[in-house]
């Protein structure tokens, strides 16, 4: 087995979708991120060259593939770079994996664009992945190389014990995320209750009933990402007509699109809880949002990998988050 006191030798580059975060793996891991210089050409087009030579190293590129799209080429053009440089192994690291939402034919003549990202990003050089929250963990499959797959709910579910919020009862926003509930609540010690959520068209959706009983309950609400903050808004809008108390929510990837910050602020959540795999702008972090840095756990995976060390053994003691 790897020294684990060795000095890391792999190279660590980022793209611009989450610079921040990526400074702040760097740091935990000891570091400095290497230099790669990226540029547009006036039409838009995007250009990338490593400043250091790569040959035989471990490589680690940092991207997530929020929107635009650019960010998405970008890394398909880093990992492709790092692959006619002749570097000996590539991992693209994704903190938050867009298009994951597109991940089958939920009606006629639609794209299953997860698999085709999934594709693309293979095909572009990737040797490895490792992400965090998966819209649906089923994702994993779409890729042909090794994949690593963290979950937010490891700094949350640590917080909210620190937190000691008394009658806690943890709140599955649709049927699509009552397993992630139930592992919050499993290792939180606390009941489950779920809301039955109608999705009546793109980015539109109704909270119609809640299965369970939050009456003078504090309640967390958990999700892997708020994007409109649609779903959010109207989940806390039931609970609160049911009688809860203070609530909370939890959601990996804060997309924060359109009106979502405005949404949230004047909606009645206590606080939301937040990761920075998306780089959020200081000027949408509302008095009722705290991030909390998930830099020291991708870190921790980024060094794992690199030493051919387990992955698992960062899951919570009573086992996979799922």
């Amino acid at each position: 087995m790897p020294d684990e006191n060795a000095v890391l030798d792999l190279h660590l580059f980022s793209g611009r979708s989450n610079q921040p975060l990526a400074e702040k793996i760097a740091k935990s891991l000891g570091i400095t991120a290497g230099g790669v210089d990226i540029k547009n050409f006036s039409d838009g087009e995007i250009w990338v060259k490593y400043d250091e030579n790569i040959r035989g190293k471990d490589v680690f590129i940092i991207q997530s593939t929020h929107a635009p799209s650019d960010n998405l080429v970008e890394l398909l053009i880093m990992l492709d770079a790092a692959r006619r440089a002749s570097a000996k192994r590539i991992t693209a690291v994704i903190p938050y994996f867009g298009y994951a939402r597109q991940d089958r034919k939920d009606q006629p003549r639609v794209s299953i664009t997860s698999k085709l990202v999934a594709n693309l990003i293979t095909q572009a050089g990737a040797d490895r992945i490792l992400t965090m929250d998966l819209h649906t963990p089923q994702i994993q499959g779409f890729f042909d190389i090794p994949l690593d797959h963290l979950y937010g709910a490891s700094v949350f579910i640590k917080h909210m014990i620190d937190l000691k919020i008394p009658n806690l009862v943890v709140a599955s926003p649709d049927i699509g995320g009552i397993r992630l509930a139930r592992s919050y609540a499993r290792r939180l010690d606390t009941d489950l209750v779920m809301l039955d959520k109608r999705r009546l068209a793109h980015n539109v959706s109704a909270v119609t009933q809640l299965i369970g009983d939050v009456r003078d309950k504090n309640i967390l609400l958990v999700d892997d990402l708020v994007d409109t903050g649609g779903t959010l808004v109207n989940g806390v809008k039931v609970l609160k007509e049911q009688g809860a108390k203070d609530i909370y929510a939890a959601c990996t990837h804060a997309i924060l699109s359109d009106n979502a910050t405005q949404a949230i602020i004047e909606s009645p959540i206590t606080k939301i809880f937040l990761t920075d795999s998306v780089n959020i702008s200081k000027s949408n972090v509302e008095k009722n949002m705290q991030i909390i840095s998930v830099a020291d756990l991708l870190a921790e995976a980024i060094k794992r990998i690199h030493m051919e060390r387990s992955i698992s053994d960062l899951f919570p003691e009573k086992g996979p988050i799922l």
